[in-house]
């Protein structure tokens, strides 16, 4: 494929790519005119002669603006003298066209430009002159109003009028082709005489080309034989979609895309790209619990109809490490069927609406064969985002399952930290289907479940028959062999830390270790957290341990107690001693406004829009998480979203019993987020925030970027969440004079 690059001088360059190498494009798409600039134009040097050089030139701008290096032009990125190039374009232009990042319509025949100054309605006489447009009567334009997924449409003069989900109405009217073939439905879910008739009164130069500029819209491949006739080259693309194979091809093709109607949740897995940094076990540890949750995978436990293994346990006692482990392994093992690892607070992964249909994308790639039962499902549904938990489950995945004629090998479901899925109805109710697997006969489906001992899980299990499941308590394992492993967890990563400051080799001494696993308790999360506090220090490495195994009681409390300790050093330690009392009031009072705003999200957020949304400077957000690494996850990119280390630290922040002054009251916290999301919206919503110009278009119409760039995440957020966060503050909408006078000014934005 040939792209163009626009040169500082004004000057482009083409640049030929082979498929793997393809940068981010944009393409045009325009009607041909008299003085076109050719492929040996741009190499003679002689292109801005010609009339057709102001489209190319408008579409390398608007490609600069959208941050796109390259873009390509069919009049002179392929080299019509040569008829394998010309052939060879012409069978890959659909594809050209959908994997545009951005394609740009230029209407030669319509003008933004007022007629008389007189003419009131002078604002909308562009939308007249888009329906007469020719380019909606031109054969090559069906493809590139229809492969990419951003089409946008601009004037004569280059000024944006919409795009293709704005402008979706009128489009329909114009062309007849229904709104969901323009919504990206994939093309082979409308009859071939439908396709057919989208085409039918369009027009091209050559009559050949009438059925050439076809190839894309049905899939299908042919040699081009300019010189046929227009008659000719039908029956050839008649003969080829009437052969038993194409239905096949045309169906297979399509599998993907139909699986992405699927709704999914992205950070569902467990090698999800945000949690490539999550642990699994070290070698030699969990190593009886291991090998009984194996035996359990392989039916070697003799109880072979047990389909649930439910591994319980308290805060921070290493079950996600666990649900980890487990995951890889049996990836590697070809026997994971899906994963899906429940977070708090952490948008789709925080409730269930997503669970099923994520497990069904994901099984359909562990089991080809599940693929066409489960696309064939999706085509019956037409309405899969709003479907109810029940139909979700028995439509996507027990039914498909159910419908495998060959017998399959077992498979794996691995469910962490559900007691994290926010409405204990769904807990409930994912647990009841989960249960139903064991009815499957040609697949035998295995689900490993994680959660801390909540009531609505314990009463899950509890209805479901005691043959049908396993249970094993994490905090119930032998002490003794609970510290062994939290010895070697130590003794991992303080290694790790020797290293990299050239510490003294017999640092940190067996006493040492024999001192943190007794302050651990049990906790693995006490000993990865203190191990990042450690490392945290840096060169500074070797006083931080001695400070914890000063401050720490010899005598064994209880794991939370411990916990607390580390917890409650960390924020202390984040607070310069060398502060004035009252420094150290206001700084103490920034870190819980800051802190508390955190835990309490409904959904994670960068620090740079935290700091938007708290209305708090660069400088308060970044001097507060500087000695907060060990519990909180702060990336270096200020876009990437911020996290807790682990759910536990929110119980502590919330608990005032267990961290004292730093306590964060919930519903105050709610409150303050409630008021900056208010405020906020006060000051960012306006009418028409996207610029579209076309009254009652929906958020899912709006091209993604461009949503970005007029509602930055933390605008998003505030629009999202503030009336739960007022809910969760126990006030009333009605109560305060702030709330009332955004609603006036604001609501029907």
């Amino acid at each position: 494929m040939r792209l163009l690059q626009s040169n500082s001088d004004g000057s482009l360059t083409p640049t030929e790519f082979f498929e793997d190498d393809i940068p981010e494009y944009a393409i045009l798409s325009h009607r041909w005119g008299p003085e076109e600039v050719t492929f040996r134009d741009l190499i003679d040097g002689t292109s801005k002669a010609k009339a057709g050089y102001n489209k190319i030139q408008f579409c390398g701008e608007q490609a600069r603006r959208d941050g796109l290096e390259y873009f390509w032009v069919d009049t002179c990125c392929i080299d019509k003298s040569s008829s394998a190039e010309l052939s060879e374009a012409i069978n890959s232009m659909f594809r050209w066209y959908q994997k545009a990042a951005r394609c740009y319509v230029y209407l030669s025949d319509v003008s933004i430009r007022k007629g008389k100054a007189s003419d009131t309605s002078a604002e909308c006489t562009w939308e007249s002159a888009f329906r007469a447009s020719k380019w909606f009567t031109r054969g090559w334009t069906l493809q590139e109003l229809l492969a990419p997924r951003s089409v946008e449409f601009f004037s004569r003069e280059g000024n944006r009028l919409g795009d293709k989900a704005t402008l979706e109405q009128q489009i329909n009217e114009i062309t007849g082709i229904p709104i969901t073939a323009l919504r990206e439905q994939h093309l082979s879910q409308f009859g071939i005489d439908e396709r057919f008739l989208w085409a039918k009164s369009r027009q091209t130069t050559r009559g050949e080309d009438k059925t050439y500029s076809l190839l894309g819209i049905f899939d299908v491949h042919m040699p081009l034989i300019y010189g046929e006739g227009e008659a000719k080259a039908f029956q050839r693309l008649r003969e080829t979609i009437d052969k038993p194979s194409y239905t096949l091809v045309s169906s297979s093709s399509s599998k993907k895309d139909l699986l992405r109607q699927l709704p999914n949740a992205d950070k569902a897995p467990y090698n999800a790209y945000d949690r490539q940094d999550e642990p699994a076990c070290l070698p030699n540890t969990r190593v009886d619990l291991l090998q009984e949750i194996y035996d359990w995978i392989d039916g070697k436990d003799g109880q072979d109809e047990r389909c649930i293994f439910w591994l319980s346990g308290l805060a921070g006692t290493g079950k996600s490490t666990i649900s980890r482990t487990v995951a890889r392994r049996c990836s590697e093992q070809k026997r994971l069927g899906a994963s899906f690892f429940f977070s708090k607070g952490d948008g789709d992964v925080s409730h269930a609406g997503k669970f099923f249909t994520s497990l069904a994308q994901q099984l359909a790639k562990s089991i080809p064969s599940l693929q066409r039962q489960i696309c064939d499902a999706i085509v019956k549904q037409s309405d899969v985002a709003n479907l109810s938990l029940l139909d979700q489950w028995r439509q996507f995945v027990l039914g498909p399952l159910s419908r495998l004629e060959e017998r399959q090998q077992s498979y794996v479901l691995v469910i962490d930290a559900l007691d994290e899925c926010k409405d204990d109805n769904d807990v409930r109710t994912i647990l009841k289907f989960l249960a139903e697997a064991r009815s499957l006969e040609t697949v035998r489906l295995r689900v490993f479940l994680t959660s801390r001992p909540e009531i609505p899980i314990r009463h899950g299990i509890r209805d479901i028959p005691q043959a049908e499941h396993q249970d094993f308590v994490l905090h119930d394992i032998q002490p003794s062999i609970i510290d062994h492993d939290i010895s070697l967890f130590l003794e991992d990563n303080l290694g790790r830390i020797r290293q990299e400051w050239t510490l003294e080799s017999n640092w940190p001494g067996e006493e040492a270790l024999r001192q943190l696993v007794l302050y651990a308790c049990g906790l693995f999360i006490w000993a990865s957290t203190t191990c990042r506090f450690i490392r945290e220090g840096k060169r500074f490495a070797r006083q931080r341990l001695d400070v914890i195994l000063q401050g720490s009681s010899s005598a064994v409390t209880v794991p939370e107690k411990h916990l607390n300790d580390i917890y409650l050093f960390v924020l202390k330690h984040s607070i310069s001693s060398d502060y004035s009392d009252e420094e150290k009031k206001e700084a103490c009072d920034m870190l819980k406004h800051i802190l508390g705003s955190t835990i309490v999200l409904l959904s994670p957020l960068s620090t740079s829009a935290l700091k938007r949304l708290l209305q708090v400077s660069k400088e308060d957000v970044d001097s507060t998480f500087n000695d907060l690494h060990s519990i909180l996850d702060i990336p270096n990119d200020p876009v990437r979203q911020l996290r807790l280390h682990h759910p536990s630290f929110r119980d502590f922040l919330l608990s005032k019993d267990r961290c004292g002054d730093f306590w964060v009251d919930e519903k105050e916290a709610h409150q303050r987020l409630a008021t900056n999301c208010i405020q906020l919206m006060s000051q960012a919503l306006k009418k028409d925030i996207c610029d579209i110009h076309a009254p009652g278009t929906r958020t899912s119409q709006v091209e993604s970027s461009h949503l970005q760039e007029c509602t930055p995440p933390e605008v998003q957020y505030a629009c999202l969440y503030w009336v739960q966060h007022l809910q969760r503050s126990g006030s009333q909408a009605s109560d305060g004079e702030e709330v009332h006078q955004f609603l006036q000014a604001h609501l029907l934005h």
